[in-house]
């Protein structure tokens, strides 16, 4: 259903507002870029510190832009069942062709505890649904059991796997069979993660290099790993870049030198430092970005 190089779309910032032209503009250029999918409002839209109404316009943009282009995954997750519930009831009528949750954080729920509230998510609206399971930023791990439990419902269509476990993958295909949809979460892995059962990668870098993260993707799907291979070493560099201070810092600085950002990101992040800052700017010329 998804697949190739699917960009975690930044939310750019004028003056400590949503910037639409400039986020209209970035995904338009993503698009043309020869990106995928387009990600609104995940964890590198800065959902946590957006609120409803900025949530709601985010998604909404996105859905414009793309015209269907590519498929629009908005960020619906919550800690809170209802929350998320409300987030993914709006992006089904804004027109998103699926809702990414991710798994909640701070709260700790059991296995049997995320059962539910995706079961929840899932019988109250009718739109396909990724799940974001992330142990490094949520706490907790989705088992693969309790995932198998999750994929027999039929809105339940894939997962966005940060885990940077790379027998995860190969795990979960057995388990669940190679229909449902396996996203890497993690830029530096992410020809393994297509090697051990993945369809894809839900991207960081992508904002500031969609063309080359598209070509890589497009590579695999050609069977050429000689190209692949020339583009991920390439890349590397700049996914260590990606992560050197919190997401996302540093690739807001990184879109800023691009002219598609400024690098304005809201407490209690704060912009990248200047050490930081000469890595990212370091890496963008290795690749060829800048």
């Amino acid at each position: 259903m998804f697949k190739g190089s699917i960009v975690a779309l930044i939310t750019p910032f004028s003056d400590g507002k949503v910037d639409r032209k400039a986020f209209k503009e970035f995904v338009d250029w993503q698009i043309k870029q020869g990106t995928h999918g387009v990600v609104p409002v995940g964890t590198t839209g800065e959902s946590p510190t957006l609120s409803h109404d900025e949530h709601r316009l985010v998604v909404s943009m996105a859905v414009e832009v793309a015209k269907g282009r590519v498929p629009v995954i908005a960020g619906t997750g919550s800690n809170s069942t209802e929350e998320a519930i409300h987030l993914t009831r709006h992006a089904k009528e804004a027109g998103a062709d699926a809702a990414l949750v991710v798994t909640p954080y701070y709260n700790k729920p059991s296995q049997e505890g995320l059962y539910q509230h995706y079961k929840a998510i899932h019988d109250a609206v009718d739109l396909p649904i990724i799940i974001y399971n992330i142990p490094g930023r949520s706490v907790i791990d989705m088992s693969v059991a309790t995932m198998a439990r999750l994929a027999k419902l039929p809105n339940i269509v894939g997962v966005k796997d940060a885990t940077a476990d790379l027998a995860r993958p190969l795990r979960t295909r057995v388990e669940i069979g190679p229909d449902f949809c396996q996203l890497s979460g993690e830029d530096a892995t992410v020809t393994a993660f297509l090697a051990q059962g993945g369809v894809g990668c839900i991207s960081v870098t992508a904002n500031v290099a969609p063309a080359l993260c598209a070509q890589m993707h497009n590579a695999w799907e050609a069977g050429n790993i000689a190209e692949m291979a020339r583009i991920r070493d390439l890349l590397m560099p700049l996914h260590h870049a990606m992560f050197v201070e919190t997401s996302p810092a540093p690739v807001k600085y990184a879109a800023s030198l691009l002219g598609k950002s400024t690098p304005d990101v809201r407490l209690p992040l704060v912009p990248c430092s200047e050490p930081s800052q000469i890595i990212v700017r370091d890496a963008m010329v290795k690749a060829g970005l800048i």
